[in-house]
């Protein structure tokens, strides 16, 4: 029969025994998730700089190549359709099969097109380097969203909006660099951003090991979902995920009107040059970085379907305006359109994948994808309009674009069914 001594020698072993089960400091851990957030934040600005290069040397390969708008659309439409073609096939199977160096080898097929880009010499092969450019991206936006929400400890908009702001910031750098590096050197200096290819395979690579450690934790205890209990009817959840795209294509027709084709407005309507008109376009984007940053902790605090609300809506005053300003006051209203617009596209990712728990693979697939195929298809589009009428019209046609916010006062309040 056990004595006292022996009962509190097997209380003490156990003790020693649970200890290294114990879980970690909540501030430790927290480290360890920012610290993978922040990573999925540098490599996706490491990613977006490399395809902003692609729009930022528009007017350099117009000119030696001879190219009209429609031309230049479809440089557009095919590094954006890549993407949004290869997007929604991705993110449902890395929802079954996870794959944790997927990341690295996109980054890889982007360098390949980089090079390609850097020594083509006609027209079909740009669009050749434009596509791989797509193809590695498409690998890379679905499952850094996946590992996004993995890492997010619950703070679902805030771990978006940092993803998304990293690529709004490479958004915004690509036409800077390119201003000062590639379009006063030539076409082969877009060999320099190798090298942020290679820092960006190194990162991921990175987060791979880390994405690679905790699958089988989220294989043993299946993820909680904020709004599993919505109780929505199946209808429903499809209507408004068919809403949803209709505010991503509105958002992202007026983006790549800006990404595309503001530098040639500025050039054609108040005589810029063309580094003039990139920094003008860094303003640009650089607001929508900001923007897209705020946007998901306001949802985490006042709810998603606000923040599209006034996101989407709140920007038609401002795009309607743009034709008619001044040089200062198209700077100033391009920072208020930029801010506001952007902070929607975080609200609308997490606000889907509540509709559709469990599924963020196939949301962030559909949903990124979605993005590329419209900006692909308003790129080519809005070239072709430019050639048929002015470069002036189309920002006229695009100003009534962000109206289609409207449709947000159809989309369920799923706040109110938390439970």
């Amino acid at each position: 029969m056990p004595t006292a001594s022996d009962q509190e020698s097997n209380l003490k072993l156990t003790a020693v025994d649970d200890a290294p089960r114990q879980i970690p400091p909540p501030d430790a851990a927290q480290a360890t998730v920012m610290a993978i957030l922040v990573a999925l934040c540098c490599s996706h600005m490491l990613n977006d700089t490399m395809q902003a290069l692609i729009p930022s040397i528009y007017p350099l390969v117009k000119k030696t190549y001879g190219l009209d708008f429609t031309q230049v659309g479809l440089i557009t439409f095919t590094f954006q359709m890549t993407g949004s073609i290869f997007q929604p096939v991705i993110g449902p199977y890395t929802d079954r099969r996870p794959k944790p160096f997927s990341l690295a080898a996109g980054m890889g097929i982007t360098l390949c097109g980089l090079v390609l880009l850097a020594l083509a010499a006609s027209y079909p092969v740009i669009l050749v380097a434009a596509a791989l450019v797509g193809v590695g991206s498409a690998i890379f936006h679905p499952e850094a969203s996946r590992i996004a929400r993995l890492a997010s400890g619950g703070r679902h908009g805030l771990a978006q909006s940092l993803f998304q702001v990293g690529g709004n910031a490479g958004s915004a750098l690509g036409p800077l660099l390119a201003a000062l590096i590639i379009i006063p050197h030539g076409q082969r200096y877009v060999l320099w951003f190798s090298f942020v290819a290679l820092g960006g395979i190194v990162l991921l690579t990175v987060v791979g090991r880390w994405y690679r450690n905790h699958l089988s934790l989220v294989k043993a205890r299946p993820p909680r979902h904020a709004f599993e209990g919505h109780n929505l009817p199946r209808g429903t959840v499809v209507f408004s995920i068919a809403i949803l795209l209709s505010l991503v294509f509105s958002k992202y027709f007026y983006l790549v009107s800006m990404s595309s084709y503001y530098t040639f407005y500025l050039i054609a309507k108040f005589h810029l040059s063309v580094q003039q008109s990139q920094y003008l376009l860094f303003l640009f984007l650089g607001s929508v970085a900001l923007g897209t940053f705020v946007g998901g902790p306001v949802g985490d605090r006042i709810g998603r379907k606000r923040v599209i609300w006034v996101s989407i809506l709140g920007a038609a005053p401002f795009t309607m305006a743009l034709p008619y300003a001044n040089l200062l006051w198209t700077a100033v209203l391009s920072v208020v359109i930029g801010l506001v617009l952007s902070s929607a596209f975080s609200a609308i990712v997490v606000y889907a994948t509540e509709l559709v728990p469990g599924r963020v693979g196939l949301i962030a697939g559909l949903f990124f994808g979605s993005a590329f195929g419209m900006a692909g298809i308003g790129a080519a589009v809005l070239g072709k309009l430019a050639d048929l009428t002015s470069i002036t019209y189309v920002y006229h046609v695009c100003g009534y674009l962000p109206l289609i916010g409207l449709l947000t006062g159809f989309l369920p309040e799923l706040e109110r069914r938390k439970g």
